[in-house]
């Protein structure tokens, strides 16, 4: 059991919008905290009360004045204009997460992301349509998932579920991999690099925040992980956010050991929100070799199980 815990994820109903003034504020100055004069192309200069651009200067640099940024920085986002936008993540030097983050969460203080979206207070209980799994179930060579932002597996290949017993293996993880993350220590095994993995689900989930911020479930996750793991409750305050769309990850499967993978994470155009994970080994790697045998086990565990079941 854990205690309510209320996470700064996006907030109350404001006007047409939310009033995720808090999240704005503290995106911005923690951003604006990473920059350096140096970095910005100005002198350094002395006595610097302050991490990063002071105000000011950021003002400057967008050409606009001290009390207008200093509104957006107090998390008053709605009405902004893309120009505005545009100017604040050049200055501040965002990458295409977080220009996607700002401009997300500047939809959600205007509500012109409810225009598109529906609010959303209780879990829509997802199926994938039989086609979808067919497909996950054609790719035999590697594992393959669906996911939804706040890192729940929705769907997946015999290699897939295989590949994640662990996670499976405990129903207190739900088949989350961010709850798995956190709060499994089975975890710190899996991930040989748990550091990197810990601020990828942060970031993702931090990203899915600001996507949609009327996520119910998200809050829930959050809050829950906020409140059990001291770890995950200083990576949320970061504020970083990324997005997760290729990439070589290490992983030590307690079946056959350590493997590198690389992977595609593809939106799903059909499902808003939901990516499609896909892992690969290098052809004629040892990892290769090891993903083989895993999908030997597993095809040889599905067979036994349903022996037992037809027999049972």
């Amino acid at each position: 059991m854990y205690c309510q815990y209320i996470p700064p994820v996006a907030g109350r109903p404001y006007g047409r919008g939310v009033d995720n003034r808090d999240e704005v504020r503290e995106f911005l100055t923690s951003r604006r905290a990473k920059i350096t004069p140096e970095r910005a192309g100005l002198p350094a200069g002395s006595r610097r009360r302050v991490p990063g651009l002071r105000r000011s200067e950021v003002a400057a640099l967008a050409d606009m004045s001290v009390e207008y940024y200093a509104k957006l920085e107090r998390g008053n986002l709605a009405g902004v204009s893309p120009a505005v936008l545009e100017a604040v993540a050049r200055v501040l030097q965002l990458d295409d997460a977080e220009r996607a983050h700002l401009l997300h969460l500047a939809q959600a203080a205007d509500g012109s992301d409810a225009l598109t979206r529906p609010r959303r207070r209780t879990t829509r209980q997802w199926t994938p349509h039989r086609s979808l799994q067919w497909t996950l179930d054609a790719i035999t060579a590697g594992p393959a998932f669906v996911r939804n932002g706040r890192m729940d597996i929705l769907a997946a290949n015999r290699l897939a579920r295989a590949f994640y017993a662990d996670i499976h293996a405990d129903p207190r993880n739900q088949a989350n991999l961010a709850r798995f993350n956190f709060l499994d220590p089975a975890s710190r095994r899996f991930y040989p690099d748990w550091e990197l993995f810990a601020d990828m689900a942060v970031a993702i989930l931090r990203a899915e925040a600001g996507r949609d911020p009327h996520d119910k479930d998200l809050h829930d996750l959050v809050g829950e992980l906020s409140t059990r793991s001291e770890e995950f409750r200083t990576r949320w305050g970061a504020h970083d956010v990324r997005r997760h769309g290729t990439g070589t990850k290490r992983f030590h499967h307690p079946a056959v050991g350590e493997v590198t993978l690389a992977f595609e994470g593809l939106e799903m155009a059909a499902e808003p929100g939901l990516t499609l994970t896909i892992y690969t080994a290098e052809p004629g790697s040892p990892s290769e070799e090891r993903l083989r045998l895993l999908a030997s086990w597993a095809a040889t565990e599905e067979a036994d199980a349903s022996t037992r079941h037809s027999t049972g």
